[in-house]
């Protein structure tokens, strides 16, 4: 036998504090602060953008962060608001960083300023427990800035070389005869250069963020997402190297097919085949855990 303790008359229960709601009207009048103090450093991003063939893709990373941010607004809205004072750190931070990149002429430093003063002032506002709901879409768009100079040339020559050596072996494979000299191929009549734009460090970079953006949208399993990102190297490799190998075999007949539209069109086409060889992959792996329940 129990007994409940009865309250005492007169007894007043304990206030509920109210659930604080999320301040998105703060949030984006402060974040338009932030974009109008970086106008200088925003537009200079955006024209390299424009500019850049290596950075076409990068018109399409702030729809997709905002469109996953579309996603999870539930989960967003839900999460506990209590403003964090501390990071408004980031947001001092973000301010004497942009001025460091602009004086040195660091673009790199000057424009990662903004994102990190974008996350400070979210932070701030809302706290921590909105800021975790928010890390996924802040990792996509790192992929709006162009990847640092010295950076790009150590990642650059090794493709360059990787995909010439494997380019001539498929020529040699394919009965054409090839000579390779660092990152020439000298075939029967002329020379095929592969310079840095055919290194394959474009479609490299595009395919990671489709692979990225795309294992967030259409896959739950964190190891298929894993996979999937793993396998844009070997992918995007190879099929450079098999646009190299088609370049050389076709200006055997029509030279100008190396350069000017022609291998515009062909770099597109190579491209459409490394994301039909993505979601090929992906299916693969589907069906894979399927069968063994993982």
């Amino acid at each position: 036998m129990s007994v409940s303790p009865v309250a005492e008359e007169g007894a007043v229960p304990a206030a509920v504090q109210p659930k604080r709601e999320l301040p998105v009207p703060a949030i984006l009048f402060f974040l338009a602060l932030v974009i109008l103090l970086f106008l200088s450093v925003l537009s200079g991003l955006v024209s390299q953008w424009f500019n850049d063939e290596n950075m076409g893709y990068a018109f399409f990373v702030p729809l997709v962060a905002g469109y996953v941010v579309w996603l999870e607004r539930a989960r967003i809205m839900a999460a506990p608001v209590k403003p964090c004072w501390p990071a408004l750190v980031l947001v001092v931070w973000g301010f004497f960083q942009m001025l460091l990149g602009l004086l040195g002429a660091l673009s790199f430093v000057s424009r990662t300023a903004f994102l990190l003063t974008m996350v400070g002032v979210v932070w701030t506002i809302a706290g921590t427990a909105v800021m975790r709901t928010l890390v996924f879409p802040v990792i996509l768009l790192l992929f709006m800035f162009p990847i640092p100079l010295y950076v790009y040339q150590k990642m650059t020559i090794p493709l360059q070389m990787l995909a010439t050596q494997v380019a001539a072996l498929g020529l040699e494979t394919l009965g054409v005869p090839v000579l390779q000299n660092g990152n020439v191929l000298t075939l029967a009549d002329h020379q095929l250069d592969v310079v840095e734009a055919c290194s394959g460090i474009r479609s490299l970079l595009s395919l990671t963020f489709l692979a990225v953006a795309y294992g967030r949208l259409f896959e739950t399993r964190t190891w298929v997402k894993i996979a999937l990102l793993i396998s844009t190297v070997p992918i995007a490799i190879v099929c450079n190297a098999a646009r190299i190998t088609l370049t050389g075999i076709l200006t055997q007949y029509k030279p100008e097919i190396a350069e000017g539209a022609y291998h515009a069109f062909e770099g597109w086409v190579i491209f459409m085949l490394e994301l039909v060889v993505l979601l090929g992959f992906h299916r693969v792996l589907s069906r894979f855990g399927r069968r063994f329940h993982v």
